[in-house]
Protein backbone atom coordinates (compact mmCIF):
# COMPACT_ATOMS: atom_id res chain seq x y z
CA UNK A 1 0.00 0.00 0.00
CA UNK A 2 1.14 3.67 -0.57
CA UNK A 3 1.23 6.43 2.00
CA UNK A 4 -1.83 8.39 2.29
CA UNK A 5 -3.10 11.42 4.20
CA UNK A 6 -4.36 9.25 6.87
CA UNK A 7 -5.80 5.96 7.81
CA UNK A 8 -7.97 3.77 10.33
CA UNK A 9 -7.27 0.13 10.52
CA UNK A 10 -10.57 -1.76 11.42
CA UNK A 11 -11.29 -5.38 12.63
CA UNK A 12 -14.43 -6.35 10.73
CA UNK A 13 -17.15 -8.09 13.22
CA UNK A 14 -19.02 -11.08 12.92
CA UNK A 15 -21.83 -9.26 12.52
CA UNK A 16 -20.88 -7.22 9.55
CA UNK A 17 -20.91 -10.41 7.35
CA UNK A 18 -23.88 -11.25 5.26
CA UNK A 19 -24.82 -14.88 3.84
CA UNK A 20 -22.66 -15.16 1.39
CA UNK A 21 -19.61 -14.81 3.93
CA UNK A 22 -18.31 -11.13 2.95
CA UNK A 23 -18.43 -7.93 4.68
CA UNK A 24 -21.96 -6.52 3.46
CA UNK A 25 -21.57 -4.01 1.43
CA UNK A 26 -23.89 -1.98 3.12
CA UNK A 27 -20.99 -1.85 6.21
CA UNK A 28 -18.39 -0.52 3.80
CA UNK A 29 -19.59 2.92 3.49
CA UNK A 30 -19.92 3.16 7.65
CA UNK A 31 -16.55 2.64 7.68
CA UNK A 32 -15.47 5.20 5.10
CA UNK A 33 -17.72 7.58 7.65
CA UNK A 34 -15.95 6.30 10.86
CA UNK A 35 -12.64 7.44 8.78
CA UNK A 36 -13.28 11.09 7.56
CA UNK A 37 -13.39 12.02 11.70
CA UNK A 38 -10.38 13.79 11.14
CA UNK A 39 -11.66 15.87 8.64
CA UNK A 40 -14.72 17.00 10.46
CA UNK A 41 -12.14 17.80 13.14
CA UNK A 42 -11.22 20.97 10.58
CA UNK A 43 -14.31 22.12 10.72
CA UNK A 44 -15.52 21.30 13.87
CA UNK A 45 -12.65 20.27 16.23
CA UNK A 46 -15.77 20.31 19.34
CA UNK A 47 -17.49 17.55 17.36
CA UNK A 48 -20.47 19.78 18.40
CA UNK A 49 -23.43 18.62 16.49
CA UNK A 50 -24.88 22.27 17.15
CA UNK A 51 -22.25 23.59 15.48
CA UNK A 52 -22.20 21.13 12.28
CA UNK A 53 -21.34 22.55 9.34
CA UNK A 54 -20.64 19.79 6.97
CA UNK A 55 -22.76 17.97 3.97
CA UNK A 56 -22.28 14.88 1.96
CA UNK A 57 -23.77 16.09 -1.51
CA UNK A 58 -23.15 12.54 -2.61
CA UNK A 59 -20.88 9.89 -2.88
CA UNK A 60 -20.37 6.58 -5.20
CA UNK A 61 -18.37 3.20 -4.33
CA UNK A 62 -16.72 0.65 -6.47
CA UNK A 63 -16.43 -2.75 -4.97
CA UNK A 64 -12.68 -4.13 -6.58
CA UNK A 65 -13.02 -8.00 -4.17
CA UNK A 66 -14.63 -9.18 -1.21
CA UNK A 67 -13.86 -8.03 2.13
CA UNK A 68 -13.66 -10.84 4.64
CA UNK A 69 -14.52 -11.35 8.56
CA UNK A 70 -11.23 -11.83 10.55
CA UNK A 71 -8.53 -9.92 9.09
CA UNK A 72 -8.10 -6.25 9.59
CA UNK A 73 -8.98 -3.74 7.18
CA UNK A 74 -6.76 -0.58 6.73
CA UNK A 75 -8.83 2.45 5.16
CA UNK A 76 -6.85 5.13 3.58
CA UNK A 77 -8.38 8.32 3.11
CA UNK A 78 -7.01 11.55 1.38
CA UNK A 79 -7.96 14.71 -0.36
CA UNK A 80 -8.55 14.46 -4.15
CA UNK A 81 -10.02 18.15 -4.78
CA UNK A 82 -10.57 21.38 -3.10
CA UNK A 83 -13.12 23.63 -4.46
CA UNK A 84 -15.00 26.62 -3.12
CA UNK A 85 -17.27 25.68 -0.85
CA UNK A 86 -16.90 22.07 -1.26
CA UNK A 87 -13.81 19.03 -1.90
CA UNK A 88 -13.99 15.32 -2.46
CA UNK A 89 -12.36 12.71 -0.62
CA UNK A 90 -11.11 9.40 -2.09
CA UNK A 91 -11.17 6.43 0.20
CA UNK A 92 -10.17 2.97 -0.16
CA UNK A 93 -10.47 -0.34 2.26
CA UNK A 94 -7.33 -2.88 1.91
CA UNK A 95 -7.62 -6.08 3.09
CA UNK A 96 -4.12 -8.32 3.16
CA UNK A 97 -2.62 -6.04 0.98
CA UNK A 98 -5.28 -6.20 -1.96
CA UNK A 99 -7.70 -3.47 -2.41
CA UNK A 100 -11.42 -4.14 -1.59
CA UNK A 101 -13.47 -0.85 -2.62
CA UNK A 102 -12.96 2.21 -2.91
CA UNK A 103 -15.07 5.54 -2.72
CA UNK A 104 -15.60 8.91 -3.77
CA UNK A 105 -17.35 11.40 -1.27
CA UNK A 106 -17.94 15.26 -2.04
CA UNK A 107 -18.29 16.69 1.16
CA UNK A 108 -20.10 20.72 1.13
CA UNK A 109 -19.36 23.18 3.54
CA UNK A 110 -22.45 23.59 5.00
CA UNK A 111 -24.94 26.70 6.52
CA UNK A 112 -27.79 24.48 7.74
CA UNK A 113 -29.16 27.75 9.58
CA UNK A 114 -29.55 29.18 5.97
CA UNK A 115 -29.65 25.51 4.27
CA UNK A 116 -26.94 27.18 1.52
CA UNK A 117 -23.33 26.23 1.38
CA UNK A 118 -20.67 28.57 2.53
CA UNK A 119 -17.22 29.05 1.25
CA UNK A 120 -14.09 27.03 2.68
CA UNK A 121 -12.01 29.64 4.37
CA UNK A 122 -8.28 30.04 3.41
CA UNK A 123 -7.13 28.61 6.29
CA UNK A 124 -9.49 24.95 6.08
CA UNK A 125 -8.17 25.14 2.42
CA UNK A 126 -4.64 25.33 3.41
CA UNK A 127 -5.75 22.16 6.10
CA UNK A 128 -7.06 20.22 3.60
CA UNK A 129 -4.22 20.53 1.42
CA UNK A 130 -2.14 18.66 3.15
CA UNK A 131 -4.42 15.70 3.17
CA UNK A 132 -3.72 15.70 -0.80
CA UNK A 133 -2.53 12.84 -2.91
CA UNK A 134 -2.30 9.06 -2.38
Amino acid sequence: MSETAFHLTLQPRFCETDALGHINNTVIPVWFEAAREPIFKIFNPAQDLSKWNLIVAGFTIGFNAPTYFASDVEVKTWVSRIGNSSFELTQSCWQNGKKTAEAQTTMVHYDYANEKSQALTDAIKAQLALLTGE
